[in-house]
């Protein structure tokens, strides 16, 4: 076995490259390119399956360590009210205050929405009262006991104002 001494350098760098040159490409293009048409369509379906499936592990690590979580709703109380007229229709507009019953300021509010209806988040474990108003009717108000369960659903039936009308 003998050296090739009359190869040039320039020869030795052509075969070098093309001996490396197949490897290389591989990892240049790991992918085909998508020519195909079904390829194509698939495309961005498999993407969006890819991005689904990571986001919902993210939603299920941050779901299984709910305890470490601030700001979290799991003790939290929803009055859930719904408001009507005397003669039973719903009343959008309504305004709804509610405080803790130790305290004078309201800290929640509220208005009842085109079916006359609203809910509104408080912590659980105390007692408040809520206030309802509405133009052409009179105020109302009740007292919620939030130190046990999680929700308290409340109806109120407005009455008119004497001698306005509604």
């Amino acid at each position: 076995m003998g050296t090739n001494w009359g190869m040039t350098t320039k020869k030795m760098r052509k075969m070098t490259q093309k001996a490396f040159s197949l490897p290389l490409e591989s990892l240049r293009h790991p992918l085909p390119p998508l020519t195909h048409l079904i390829q194509r369509r698939m495309a961005p379906f498999a993407m969006f399956a890819l991005i689904l499936a990571l986001g919902l592990n993210v939603a299920v690590a941050a779901a299984t360590d709910e305890s470490k979580q601030t700001g979290s709703h799991a003790h939290d109380f929803v009055i859930f009210a719904s408001v009507f007229t005397e003669q039973g229709f719903a009343l959008p507009g309504a305004k709804v205050r509610v405080r803790r019953a130790d305290e004078q300021k309201y800290r929640w509010e509220a208005m009842s929405d085109r079916r006359g209806e609203l809910g509104i988040r408080v912590k659980q474990g105390a007692e408040y009262i809520l206030s309802i108003e509405a133009r052409g009717f009179k105020s109302q108000t009740r007292k919620i006991d939030a130190r046990e369960g999680n929700q308290e659903d409340l109806t109120f039936q407005m009455e008119p104002l004497s001698g306005g009308k509604s």
